[in-house]
């Protein structure tokens, strides 16, 4: 069944807002509160901030595009 443009325009809405916020995640206020010495199960605390939200950021992506289907 095609999907009416309102469902893809809401889709698209929630891409749109989630690459913003991806770009406020990855920004230099966020990551230097990141930029410490530590590690996180043996991971440097930058590095595991970097890649668990970029996870994140692609589950989330899939996820509205999967759900953008119905």
């Amino acid at each position: 069944m095609r999907k009416s443009k309102a469902g893809r325009s809401l889709a698209a809405q929630r891409l749109a807002a989630l690459f913003l916020l991806g770009c406020i995640l990855f920004n230099f206020p966020i990551l230097a509160l990141f930029n410490r010495p530590g590690e996180v199960f043996g991971v440097p605390v930058l590095y595991a901030w970097l890649f668990g939200v970029w996870t994140a950021l692609i589950g989330l992506m899939a996820w509205i595009a999967e759900a953008g289907e119905d």
